[in-house]
């Protein structure tokens, strides 16, 4: 497999390809990682080999949200904003299961792109929430592994 973008490669491992983000420090969701995961689920669901994905971040975080300085550029109209949800619409439609390695954080648009995988899975240390929410401070938790999606 090739790798799609400085940002985010696509790799082998038997009949399962593996989706790294690699945005230091926190991956965040800048400029070419939506297109680059974009193009890994596209080379994912052309390759006839590989029969499952899995998408995870680099280093000590999945993917900690949206890139803070794009905001203004979205409000402006300098960009159009709208890339994140074609990328979860593909992810959502891509052929091959695709599952979200979760560690360290996945807040905000991180969450987003973990929640638009077909399946999830978390180490115990792992952080989810959506710091956008009034209440951001208590709508982040500690999430375990089988405890995502759980009411309690």
């Amino acid at each position: 497999m090739t790798v799609t973008s400085n940002l985010v490669e696509v790799s082998k491992d038997g009949e399962i390809a593996v989706i790294t983000i690699n945005n230091p420090p926190v991956n965040a969701l800048s400029p070419g990682v939506p297109e680059g995961i974009a193009e890994a689920i596209e080379i994912i669901a052309a390759d006839s080999q590989v029969k499952a994905a899995v998408l995870m971040g680099a280093g000590k975080t999945f993917v900690a949200g949206a890139d803070i300085k794009e905001f203004g550029k979205i409000t402006s109209g300098e960009r159009r904003g709208s890339e994140l949800v074609e990328l979860l619409l593909k992810m959502e439609d891509c052929p091959k299961p695709l599952v979200a390695a979760i560690h360290g954080t996945a807040f905000g648009g991180g969450l987003e792109l973990a929640m638009a995988a077909h399946y999830r899975v978390a180490n115990a240390d792992a952080q989810v929430g959506q710091p956008e929410a009034r209440q951001s401070c208590e709508s982040r938790r500690s999430v375990g592994l089988g405890h995502l999606g759980s009411a309690d």
